[in-house]
């Protein structure tokens, strides 16, 4: 499955909450100024997660916050959140096999059970990864607090 880009950029919004949230007001330029991508794009995102209950953003200025458990956030979740049907499409059907061919007839019908099977073990994989995942792993390599945005 090809995960949406949007989803390691949702990824990377959520580490620069959880690590600089309480220290200062996290707002779309800023994570904009932190992922290199437009604002626009970065409220979307911020959009979803909220809408979803994993983060809380006051109205008006800012000021993103998590809304649960680090531990409580999975890859599947934010996926999820971000693209409701992207298990659907992990993979797909082609569209017109032909009736007059007796495997055209039955593909879709042979296909599913071993499709679903995939579907499922993907679903499981990305819940076994949490945003607490993320957060050792970042740490983990060298995160020296470097330069600063913002």
């Amino acid at each position: 499955m090809r995960i949406n880009t949007k989803c390691s950029i949702a990824i990377h919004c959520l580490l620069f909450v959880h690590e600089y949230g309480e220290k200062k007001k996290v707002t779309s330029e800023l994570l904009a100024l932190s992922t290199g991508c437009n604002p626009v794009v970065i409220r979307g995102i911020v959009s979803a997660l909220k809408k979803d209950g994993i983060l809380t953003v006051p109205s008006g200025a800012g000021g993103a916050r998590l809304s649960c458990p680090a531990q409580d956030i999975t890859l599947y979740r934010v996926c999820m959140a971000l693209e409701p049907d992207a298990m659907r499409k992990l993979i797909g059907f082609h569209p017109l096999p032909s009736v007059l061919c007796p495997i055209g007839q039955r593909i879709h019908e042979v296909l599913d059970t071993s499709y679903e099977k995939v579907r499922e073990d993907m679903k499981r994989s990305l819940q076994s990864v949490t945003l607490e995942d993320f957060i050792n792993e970042y740490r983990n390599c060298g995160a020296k607090g470097g330069n600063q945005i913002g």
